[in-house]
């Protein structure tokens, strides 16, 4: 048994605590189904919460059980804010702590015989989330969640329909779009720039080396392996990438990073494990980026003739990726154009570009590798700019 279970009797080892998370999980989506419920009191009540410790404390088979997972994987990040450098804790969600349980407990092998189990409940519970909140009665969660948060609160004059009253369901609003001139791309008339592709919390490798040693550490993560296919991935040898994470509150579409013509779109079916940093940076457990359902786009770009891909990754009740009429394959896009939305929870984007494709900025670089830290972006916010 690894360190999480060794200290628990074996008859309350991992079938136990697959039990309690599996609970937890129904417990928190079953509540978020009121809709007249505040987020914070269900989905996003902060794992940091008191409540939330003495309610998980009563699930768990083990009380010692949840303080060591609690002591070993922190309870939030910290995230840059690039604009003003501030450094803030962003606390992590209740149903995204539950989900990190699922990556973390039990042994090798016993994770190895569990896996399927925890596949199909995540799954089931992302399509349960699905289903609520395309339910027209999901409506009543839209102001709840507006006054939950206060990025969410501080954007509605720039969405492109500002009454709530219009939106028909919950995942309406959740993937809604702002007004065309809400999020304007950084040297608009340099075709070498290169765009942050949403509003997120951003992190930048100059190569895929740096970004494992510093950020992804879970088991089996490759581009090949991220693409799907050997053949594609061969052209990103030495190449850099970009990691998007949207967390709920931000706005829940992705951008081009460049301009140029969609060469191809492949959907990669997959899991729905949680994309929070926690889980992408405990070493010993799968990685994420490659087990979890995504799409993969590859643009060819204008100002370079190179291949370009950005994958949008789902991630634990999210719903659906969808992209927009725009963004279908032989059409030109172009750099900060909306390229498709998430449906309903947190999720990622990375971008992928082969060698000497962009130089990434220092900061952005700086943070993700010096400081082990996300930088808080927005759409069309400069990432670096290439080829030289």
């Amino acid at each position: 048994m690894d360190k999480l279970t060794s200290h628990l009797p074996a008859s309350i080892g991992h079938s136990a605590g697959f039990s309690a998370a599996s609970t937890a999980l129904e417990h928190i989506t079953t509540l978020a189904a009121h809709h007249s419920k505040a987020p914070e009191e269900t989905l996003h009540q902060p794992a940091t919460h008191a409540r939330s410790h003495e309610w998980l404390a009563a699930l768990f088979p083990s009380a010692a059980h949840l303080e060591q997972l609690e002591a070993d994987h922190h309870l939030g990040n910290y995230v840059i804010d690039r604009r003003t450098g501030a450094k803030s804790f962003e606390a992590m969600s209740i149903y995204v702590r539950v989900g990190m349980h699922l990556l973390y407990y039990g042994s090798a092998q016993e994770k190895a015989l569990h896996w399927a189990r925890t596949v199909k409940l995540l799954e089931q519970q992302s399509r349960k989330m699905g289903e609520l909140y395309d339910a027209p009665e999901s409506r009543d969660h839209i102001q709840p969640f507006v006054d939950s948060f206060v990025e969410v609160k501080n954007g509605l004059a720039e969405l492109k329909q500002p009454d709530l009253t219009a939106y028909p369901n919950f995942n309406a609003f959740f993937a809604r779009e702002l007004k065309p001139t809400a999020r304007p791309i950084d040297e608009p008339s340099d075709q070498l720039t290169v765009s942050s592709p949403a509003d997120c919390r951003l992190t930048a490798y100059p190569t895929v080396d740096l970004a494992t040693q510093y950020w992804i550490k879970g088991t089996g993560f490759t581009i090949s392996r991220l693409l799907g296919s050997d053949e594609l991935a061969a052209q990103f040898a030495g190449g850099s990438l970009v990691i998007a994470r949207l967390a709920p509150q931000d706005y829940h579409r992705w951008h081009a990073p460049v301009s140029g013509t969609v060469e191809s779109v492949a959907d990669i079916p997959g899991a729905y494990y949680t994309v929070n940093p926690q889980a992408i940076n405990q070493e010993g457990t799968l990685d994420v980026f490659c087990e979890n359902r995504r799409s993969v786009m590859t643009l060819r770009r204008g100002a370079s003739n190179a291949r370009v891909a950005v994958v949008a990754v789902g991630a634990m009740l999210v719903g659906s990726i969808k992209y927009e009429e725009g963004a279908a394959v032989g059409r030109e896009v172009r750099r900060g154009q909306c390229l498709g939305a998430f449906y309903y929870g947190g999720s990622t984007v990375i971008v992928v570009f082969p060698k000497g494709e962009v130089v990434l900025d220092e900061d952005l670089v700086r943070n993700s590798t010096e400081l082990s830290c996300e930088t808080l972006m927005r759409v069309g916010w400069r990432v670096g700019a290439g080829p030289a």
